[in-house]
């Protein structure tokens, strides 16, 4: 069987579903906190363009997902699937970012354990 690039993944905190072309501007309105990308070697990704370039290949990859708060409906964040390798069974999680109301694990520790 096939792994799902895309699936909707629901959990009690979290909703992921795949990311869209329409999602840019609300998945934008949480990248443009330049504190969520403070400590990473892209700390620019706040800027439209930068981020422009970094939704482009979220996109085009084929395994990102538009991360959703359950309980409100809120746009939170994203994540995604790469370099997926059947014959090793290998698949690299990561190109994770949430808005800073939603820091702290349990958020990213459901979202985590829902992808896998």
């Amino acid at each position: 069987m096939p792994f799902e690039l895309q699936p909707l993944l629901k959990g009690e905190l979290l909703e992921l579903r795949p990311l869209r072309a329409d999602d840019f501007p609300a998945l934008f309105t949480v990248a443009s906190d330049p504190l969520v990308w403070e400590q990473h070697p892209s700390s620019d990704r706040y800027q439209a363009a930068v981020f422009q370039e970094f939704f482009r290949e979220a996109m085009e990859c084929g395994g990102a997902f538009l991360v959703i708060d359950g309980k409100n409906g809120q746009v939170i964040g994203s994540s995604r699937y790469y370099g997926y390798d059947p014959e090793k069974s290998e698949i690299e999680i990561g190109w994770t970012f949430l808005a800073r109301s939603h820091w702290g694990g349990a958020y990213n520790r459901e979202m985590k354990r829902l992808m896998l």
